[in-house]
């Protein structure tokens, strides 16, 4: 009888041996006529309806009974069957390494992903680019390079957290299914600026090496929590902080309508990082060493992202309306400057870190540029 063997024994733990009969059922069944039905007495939980809300049907609305019930530890089996279904023995294994839900819960998981499904957008159909006018050269060029940063930003959000789905249980499905809503919604911020850099008579401007090292670091993470510190406290929530800002930084309502649908996204991956950082520190309160350690590092990079020009005076023109306004921008930025370790700040102490007798990033803006 022919067998499938899967060899791959590092990836998935143990070999499985899965016999293969694909006609013998069906042969039987020409000779007898009677179907078997025993399919029909092996399943999960019975009997349960889910009653739809205002919204429709949603996934707390089929969290119900066992089915409601996510375990703290995923199961041992590691297979793609659905929690709560009738799981046969022989079923190969895919070596999933996140199997605790610690690792990768946040209580507020279910309701972001409704919401990132029922507010996706189109960054062809939803922006008003027939609106967009040519700029003085002094804020395209801003503009352009400040899009450039950002489509790089975009790049790693996307990446990164993808990177861990497949590792992740399915048991804890609702965190995968809400991690491919942000890779979508990354996709498409990176569709966004990458565009807006190109619609308007400008065009891409200068990489950074320092920002591709911050990237590179949240990509090279050594564990999923790890890499939420990065991503999601710093990283992402500087982001959202200056989407936030967007109508002082948007040179058009073009420009401003971007920020706010990114800024609309950006506020659920940060909200998930910081609550999954919060229910993993709660569970493992050691883990926090290698998170402050995380975050040493991230803002020493920050630091010296912001003692290159490209990163520092395209927002001061920007948001002082043009170079004749230089000093005016700076102050602005100043105040935006001081708005992003606020938040950022906050962020950490929501997740129960005590970030703030490590932090190295200066509230004053002034005294970053000094140094």
């Amino acid at each position: 009888m022919p067998t499938v063997q899967i060899k791959d024994e590092a990836r998935i733990g143990t070999e499985a041996r899965i016999k293969l009969e694909p006609s013998s059922y069906l042969q039987k069944l020409s000779k007898t006529g009677t179907p078997d039905l025993a399919w029909m007495d092996d399943h999960g939980e019975w009997g349960m309806r889910a009653v739809p809300g205002n919204l429709g049907l949603r996934l707390k609305d089929i969290a119900i009974g066992s089915y409601g019930v996510v375990p703290e530890h995923g199961a041992a089996h590691n297979s793609m069957a659905p929690r709560g279904s009738s799981v046969p023995s022989d079923v190969p294994a895919l070596g999933f390494t996140v199997n605790d839900k610690a690792e990768c819960w946040a209580d507020n998981v279910m309701e972001l992903y409704e919401e990132a499904v029922a507010r996706q957008w189109s960054s062809a159909r939803d922006i008003p680019w027939d609106e967009l006018k040519p700029l003085p050269d002094d804020l395209e060029r801003a503009m352009c390079q400040l899009c450039t940063f950002l489509t790089e930003v975009e790049f790693i959000a996307a990446d990164a957290p993808t990177r861990w789905m497949s590792r992740i249980n399915h048991d804890f499905l609702e965190v995968k299914l809400f991690l491919a809503t942000q890779a979508m919604d990354e996709a498409r911020h990176t569709d966004v600026f990458r565009k807006r850099a190109l619609a308007n008579g400008g065009g891409l401007g200068k990489s950074s090496a320092l920002a591709e090292l911050s990237l590179k670091r949240i990509f090279d993470a050594g564990s999923f929590s790890a890499q939420t510190a990065r991503l999601h406290l710093l990283g992402e929530g500087f982001v959202l902080t200056m989407f936030r800002q967007g109508e002082f930084i948007a040179p058009s309502r073009v420009d401003q309508e971007i920020f706010r649908r990114c800024m609309q996204d950006e506020s659920r991956h940060v909200g998930y990082g910081t609550m999954h950082l919060r229910t993993q520190l709660k569970m493992r309160p050691d883990l926090a060493e290698e998170v402050h350690a995380e975050l040493d590092d991230a803002e020493s990079i920050l630091l010296q992202t912001f003692s290159v020009p490209e990163s520092v005076e395209p927002m001061a023109v920007l948001m002082g309306g043009g170079i004749k306004n230089f000093d005016h921008g700076m102050e602005l930025q100043g105040n935006l400057w001081r708005r992003i370790v606020g938040e950022y700040l906050q962020r950490c102490d929501s997740a129960g870190l005590d970030r703030r007798p490590r932090c190295i990033l200066p509230t004053d803006f002034g005294a970053l540029m000094a140094d």
